[in-house]
């Protein structure tokens, strides 16, 4: 079958075109660090997650890691099944049908391009704060509040996160080692800098550590229980960037697999470490480098770095940029691949199945996402008094949304041998049911409780807030699209291009 066709008529989950056998475990667990990006998510997060239940900060980020490792061992079983870099949208229209497919491969596109407009807001604000520590200028910092340079400067930083994604995985894994690693030296920097502090007293808020940091059940309300869920689940997001890389894997049925556990792991570690020193250094009050402090709940190292570090303060500005721009730069991965899927089995229109001749990549498709992402970001720039915690919160319930769809699929799509073994009703059904649960009833909860303007940074839109507005609003953008895309290119809906009888391409042979 020629790489160039888009589906053979034996209907066979066919090859893209796609540079294979390119990306390592080493290779794909570095990858999913850097799309997850814990200095960036962690110096986005932290703030507006103690906000919703304050010192059960760790509580919070365990039980928010337990759906991700359930969802992520049905992703496993999933990708051990049918590896396709579409994964989300291939996999749920082959359980449940062309249109939950559509839905769900469309949840992960928007999701991605949210948190990509996300990435590149922390960028700009780092780069002037860098900028300003290098020349001893704190003005200099005040020019990510010019909203016109904001964005300009923001389409810089996409451009060039765009570009090194459109040359392919080799050029995406090389710069990946160097990010991610400097970023994870850093922040184990900072965690030994702060536990140093709490043990001479020089901490800001001394808090004395107990294990009831750890209790879930001490949060004040089910309502702050969920929003604190949606904010967690969205510091874990991106593991799933490892089984996007599926086609072009070393081992594609087991490699991304074991990366995206690996990762979970790695990242989960990383975060009570630095969640427990923040605390304890910092404390959970609203004055000073309180991490209750909403003048600083958007950007929590950009002021606990000259505390903790002292004169090094410098490289936590730049960890965070390095690991806001690896992210953005390996977070062009999972749409722009989806993206490709979707184009392949005619969901969209054929141009987004093509493939860049000399680099191996979706060209098109990277293309787009950067442009969608940036448009995104500049609307919101305008629009939002907080537009980080806002849009944190929204993709918290998109990836509850796409991530609850993707493991109640695995649960579906394997039903008939679901009992057939002890592992398979671990592995098949039980994890991934009970990690599809638990997102859906947060989904549905933040959903509800977003609608009031007060939920979130208070920003609103005719009385409604506006993470209610970005969540569900851009999922019902999506419903529209499809319906669309449907009336001119029918092909996909009717079941002609993929559908559950579809055959699986070994990757491996």
């Amino acid at each position: 079958m020629s790489e160039t066709t888009h589906v053979s008529q034996g209907h066979e989950l066919s090859r893209k075109g796609l540079s294979e056998n390119s990306v390592g475990l080493l290779g794909a667990v570095a990858i999913g660090l850097s799309c997850i990006a814990p200095a960036y998510t962690l110096t986005g997060a932290l703030g507006p997650t103690v906000r919703e239940v304050g010192v059960q900060l760790p509580a919070i980020f365990v039980v928010g890691f337990i759906p991700m490792l359930l969802v992520a061992l049905g992703y496993r079983e999933l990708n051990n099944a049918m590896p396709d870099s579409g994964t989300t949208f291939t996999w749920a229209a082959k359980a449940f049908g062309p249109y939950v497919g559509w839905m769900g491969g469309w949840g992960l596109v928007a999701a991605t391009v949210i948190v990509l407009s996300n990435l590149a807001g922390v960028a700009v604000d780092f780069f002037y704060l860098m900028l300003a520590q290098l020349l001893n200028n704190p003005q200099v910092a005040d020019l990510a509040a010019n909203k016109p340079l904001n964005v300009l400067t923001c389409l810089v930083f996409m451009a060039a996160a765009a570009w090194i994604s459109y040359r392919g995985m080799q050029t995406t894994k090389k710069v990946q080692y160097v990010l991610v690693g400097f970023q994870l030296l850093v922040l184990a920097w900072f965690i030994i800098a702060a536990f140093s502090h709490i043990g001479n007293g020089t901490a800001f808020d001394r808090t004395a550590f107990s294990l009831q940091w750890f209790n879930p059940f001490e949060v004040s309300s089910f309502t702050a229980f969920a929003a604190g869920i949606s904010l967690s689940i969205f510091i874990f997001w991106g593991w799933d960037v490892t089984l996007t890389m599926n086609e072009e894997t070393k081992g594609s049925k087991t490699t991304p697999g074991r990366a995206a556990t690996l990762t979970v792991l790695i990242i989960l570690a990383v975060y009570l470490l630095v969640a427990v020193a923040a605390i304890g250094f910092a404390g959970v009050g609203e004055a000073g480098v309180g991490l209750g402090n909403e003048d600083t709940q958007d950007n929590v190292f950009a002021v606990l770095a000259g505390p903790v570090l002292g004169p090094f303060a410098l490289l936590m500005s730049f960890a965070v940029l390095s690991s806001s721009a690896a992210s953005l730069q390996s977070t062009f991965v999972g749409p722009a691949r989806t993206l490709l899927a979707m184009g392949h089995y005619k969901a969209l229109p054929a141009r987004y199945a093509s493939i860049h001749p000399r680099f191996r990549s979706p060209g098109f498709a990277t293309v787009v996402a950067g442009a969608a992402a940036w448009v995104f970001y500049a609307v919101m720039r305008f629009v939002s008094d907080s537009v980080l915690s806002d849009t944190i919160t929204a993709l918290g319930m998109m990836v509850c949304f796409y991530y609850g769809v993707t493991a109640l699929a695995c649960v579906w799509y394997f039903r008939k041998e679901a009992f057939s073994s002890a592992r398979n009703v671990v592995l098949k059904f039980l994890a991934p049911l009970l990690g599809g649960i638990m997102l859906v009833i947060t989904f549905m909860t933040t959903s509800v409780d977003s609608i009031d303007p007060a939920f979130g940074s208070g920003s609103e839109i005719g009385g409604i807030g506006l993470v209610f507005l970005i969540g569900v609003g851009v999922l019902g953008l999506g419903a529209v699209l499809m319906l669309i895309q449907r009336s001119r290119h029918p092909e996909f809906f009717r079941g002609e291009t993929l559908r559950a009888g579809t055959p699986v391409l070994n990757l491996d042979e």
